[in-house]
């Protein structure tokens, strides 16, 4: 399988990075094609221009390898924090500029976008890893789990990309080295139920 994963953390030793890093090899091992992107890394700019708006097409080099490869792939798996209920604006950004229309889904025709979209890529695995500073009661409660509903429903499945899954690890500032091992466990073991060797 061809698999795409997506890192939107700007800090080189955080513990996304090692989601990260870990999702990628257990990928490898199980012998998959990956395509990995630290977002911050590679400069990902995150702002669409007016005429990349109204067109749907890109001129940025970034923006095109990206949309390519989002169709191409098997599965898609994202790593990010949760800042404020929502991806980091780098992420946001990437989301705006490679899931468009045409790319990611259309509409039927004579159909001007206020009806039903149609999921156009061919991943059928969605797959997203985050980190928290807030209590799984609070988040729940208080926020309603924003991150859920905009990779679930908002991202994924407006795509057409129907299995999906999520890890939300907490409480990370207070989090020990043990934690954070069984944690990467964790992340092996589900990146290799979605995407197993031989397959």
């Amino acid at each position: 399988m061809r698999v795409s994963v997506i890192l939107g953390h700007p800090y080189h030793q955080s513990f996304n990075h090692a989601i990260a890093l870990t999702v990628v090899e257990t990928l490898r091992s199980n012998g998959h094609e990956v395509f990995f992107h630290n977002l911050y890394e590679e400069g990902f700019n995150p702002v669409i221009t007016p005429a990349e708006l109204v067109s749907d097409r890109s001129e940025d080099e970034l923006v095109i390898t990206h949309s390519r490869e989002i169709r191409e792939v098997d599965g898609i798996v994202i790593v990010h924090p949760n800042w404020w209920g929502q991806p980091p604006a780098i992420l946001k950004g990437w989301i705006d500029r490679v899931f468009r229309q045409g790319i990611a889904y259309t509409f039927p025709e004579g159909d001007s976008g206020g009806g039903l979209p149609i999921g156009l890529l061919k991943a059928k695995v969605g797959l997203v890893f985050n980190t928290s500073n807030t209590a799984e009661e609070r988040e729940n409660r208080v926020f309603g789990d924003p991150l859920e509903n905009i990779w679930k429903a908002c991202v994924f499945e407006f795509c057409d990309i129907r299995v999906f899954d999520r890890r939300m690890y907490r409480i990370i500032a207070d989090s020990t080295e043990e934690e954070r091992k069984e944690w990467l466990k964790e992340t092996a073991a589900l990146t290799g139920r979605y995407f197993p060797a031989g397959k």
